[in-house]
């Protein structure tokens, strides 16, 4: 597990487009997950330690902000190759098991990882109305053990996103394991 974490947000850059093949049979582009007042996009996979840890919030915090107008969709980038337990019929159960409200779509080129320069799961990007980018940064303060009363981040600044199209001026990075890249051919 190489741990990993993100860059700094580069305030109002684009969301990139995609059309990915979902776990329930649908494809998903940007518009589809666009919501009224942002978009959350995340690179996540199944065998990830840093995952495993927060998905159940990171699952309440999306159900959350479906209410504020922010859409959201997971993107698993890693090569399946290389970790099997990243498999398409792992994600579906991956999906289930943590009861996914949200899209979750695979990246089998991982061109759309390469075009967002994600760099970890997991890695979160919050878009404002318009697609620019307002938010790169951490879930919580918590990392593979949950600290007990811990600031939401992720939650609060697309919140944040929602009511006022910004993003807040300090960020600190995500941590995860680095993305599984397919070797160069």
């Amino acid at each position: 597990m190489a741990a990993m974490t993100t860059p700094i947000c580069d305030f109002g850059w684009k969301a990139k487009g995609f059309d990915l093949p979902g776990v329930d049979g649908s494809n998903y582009s940007l518009a589809d997950v666009s919501g009224v007042n942002g978009t959350l996009v995340m690179f996540l996979c199944n065998h990830c330690p840093f995952v495993k840890a927060v998905i159940g919030r990171i699952v309440r915090d999306v159900s959350e902000l479906a209410g504020h107008g922010i859409g959201a969709v997971a993107i698993m980038p890693n090569d399946v190759a290389s970790h099997p337990s990243d498999s398409f019929d792992n994600m579906k159960l991956f999906a289930a098991a943590h009861d996914f409200s949200f899209p979750y779509v695979i990246d089998e080129s991982q061109a759309v990882a390469r075009a967002y320069e994600a760099v970890c799961t997991p890695d979160f990007f919050g878009f404002d109305a318009s697609g620019g980018l307002q938010y790169r940064g951490r879930l919580d303060e918590s990392r593979l053990e949950p600290v007990a009363g811990a600031r939401r981040d992720l939650f609060e600044a697309m919140k944040h996103v929602a009511g006022s199209g910004a993003g807040p001026e300090q960020q600190l990075p995500s941590l995860g394991c680095s993305i599984k890249w397919r070797a160069a051919a």
